[in-house]
């Protein structure tokens, strides 16, 4: 992992770098595991890396997209019930490619508003780019650490970054 939030940045290039940061982690967590192990209900709830990783490209749409009304792809997929299901016809190639279009498309929304810009969330309330922003590195972060704890037991890897 290289990126790092800058020292003395301003606002928004520091929480854009955190968000940065926390994605290469979640891209990391996935790297390296076939179908299967990425496909592995590792809980009672059946959570597994590959649906960690669809619910994060859905909630990259919803809070920088669907909040400002920018355009999103159709989603296959019931966005609020099946965010962390993956379908027998899902492969990971296909979902990883979502979270990175997913990315790509919020960072588009991220470097042309302001930090300051409205937009309506999925329960209605009325926030800002940078609650969006703030609200979107938490979740990569918690999720993070639940894909972190997924790998180690599949395979021992831990940590933010693969060994040197």
């Amino acid at each position: 992992m290289t990126k790092r939030v800058p020292l003395n940045g301003s606002e928004k290039e520091s929480l854009r770098a955190s968000l940065d940061r926390h994605r290469d982690v979640v891209r990391w967590k996935i790297y390296g595991l076939d179908d299967e192990a990425l496909r592995q209900p590792m809980t009672p709830s059946g959570t597994n890396l590959l649906g960690l990783l669809k619910h994060l490209a859905t909630v990259e749409y919803g809070y920088f997209c669907t909040t400002f009304g920018r355009e999103t792809e159709p989603l296959w997929f019931d966005p609020y019930t099946e965010d962390m299901q993956i379908a027998a016809h899902e492969s990971t190639e296909d979902i990883v490619e979502f979270y990175d279009r997913a990315c790509t498309a919020a960072d588009k929304t991220i470097s042309e508003l302001s930090l300051s810009t409205l937009g309506t969330s999925w329960n209605g309330n009325t926030v800002s780019l940078r609650w969006a922003l703030i609200h979107m590195i938490e979740d990569t972060v918690r999720h993070a650490g639940h894909m972190d704890i997924l790998r180690e037991l599949i395979d021992g890897a831990t940590g933010d970054h693969p060994p040197a």
